[in-house]
């Protein structure tokens, strides 16, 4: 799993700057036969970047991400905008 705190941290500034390590390790774990995962801190603001960048992700972790944002917006309303960024 690729922990992207760093990305999400600097996505404001620079996500260019900030994917390109991510984009790095996505491609050697793929050359080695690994699965692509990421988590943390992914969100609304920095999801759809961050998947449409990352080769071969397979799944991210944004419970926490969802279920925050699900406070304010509904749970189902949650659910469906971060579907649709994926």
């Amino acid at each position: 799993e690729l922990y992207t705190e760093d990305y999400a941290t600097n996505y404001s500034s620079n996500k260019k700057k900030a994917i390109a390590p991510y984009i790095l390790a996505a491609k050697k774990a793929t050359e080695l036969g690994l699965g692509v995962n990421a988590g943390h801190d992914l969100s609304l603001d920095n999801l759809a970047f961050f998947a449409k960048e990352i080769p071969n992700l397979a799944e991210v972790s944004i419970g926490h991400a969802l279920i925050s944002d699900a406070i304010y917006l509904g749970l189902e309303n949650s659910i469906q905008m971060y579907k649709r960024l994926l």
